[in-house]
């Protein structure tokens, strides 16, 4: 496969909670990886439910450590059982990134800058190929450190009633970032979570999201599925734990979404 000529970074960010940010980090890192990309994701959150839906363990340094400038991350990074795929893991003690860096220069810029001595001292015939932050659901010093750094962003937003309002809040945001902090910011896309066919809702919510914002929406959707919500528990992506299920087959085809559009970007 031909490596690109610099790493991909885009932060999965949602405001709101439980619109599965961290699942589709864990399964799109997946899929990618399974054809053949290089696939790094940071957990950002304090919770690491990226880390435990990973079945990581050992979390002897985690984001905090490199944000901190106590570890790099090729120090910090784990392989998990996926080829081609590490982590590198959070611990509570994210929650006190804010107190540790203090009002210091530079504090929206960590992240980027960590991120940045990554591939400068990776072999560029194995660069790691994406990079995906797992951003925790509010906007704080986290989440800011994370659009600062990301190419662009990937937007899970569930199939619920005020998936809408959300999302304007959201888009009000990255204008605010490109403004303040990152003018490269972009949306890579929007992708429609925990679809329900059996509602009328769910299909009304996919035809309000496509209206506003078109082509930006995947046309892959993630449906509501036993399986992806069962795979954490084990440890394991779902598509270790169950690759035919529909859930597995949806995140792989926003894998070749994803890939697709970068191809896109690059020829444009």
């Amino acid at each position: 496969m031909t490596r690109r000529s610099r790493t991909r970074i885009l932060a999965l960010a949602n405001q709101k909670g439980g619109v599965g940010k961290t699942t589709t980090a864990i399964n799109l890192g997946t899929a990618l990886a399974a054809v053949g990309e290089s696939v790094l994701i940071l957990d950002l959150d304090p919770q690491g439910n990226a880390s435990t839906g990973l079945g990581i363990e050992d979390r002897e340094r985690s984001t905090f450590d490199v944000m901190a400038g106590k570890a790099t991350m090729m120090e910090a990074k784990v392989a998990t059982h996926v080829p081609r795929l590490s982590v590198v893991p959070a611990t509570i003690d994210l929650m006190s990134f804010e107190h540790e860096v203090g009002g210091g220069n530079g504090k929206h810029y960590r992240l980027r800058d960590c991120l940045a001595a990554l591939t400068a001292s990776e072999d560029p015939d194995a660069r790691t190929t994406y990079v995906l932050i797992d951003c925790p659901p509010s906007l704080n010093l986290l989440t800011l450190n994370a659009l600062a750094a990301a190419d662009a962003i990937l937007v899970p937003l569930q199939c619920e009633f005020f998936a809408l309002e959300g999302l304007a809040q959201l888009l009000s945001t990255v204008e605010e970032i490109r403004e303040r902090l990152n003018p490269k910011l972009m949306i890579h896309g929007v992708v429609l979570t925990m679809y329900d066919q059996r509602t009328s809702l769910s299909d009304q919510v996919v035809d309000d999201v496509r209206a506003v914002l078109g082509d930006k929406v995947y046309n892959t959707v993630i449906p509501r599925n036993v399986r992806v919500a069962e795979s954490p528990s084990h440890g394991k992506p779902v598509l270790l734990y169950d690759y035919r299920c529909t859930g597995s087959q949806a995140y792989i085809q926003l894998a070749s979404e994803v890939i697709e559009r970068e191809r896109r970007m690059r020829a444009a």
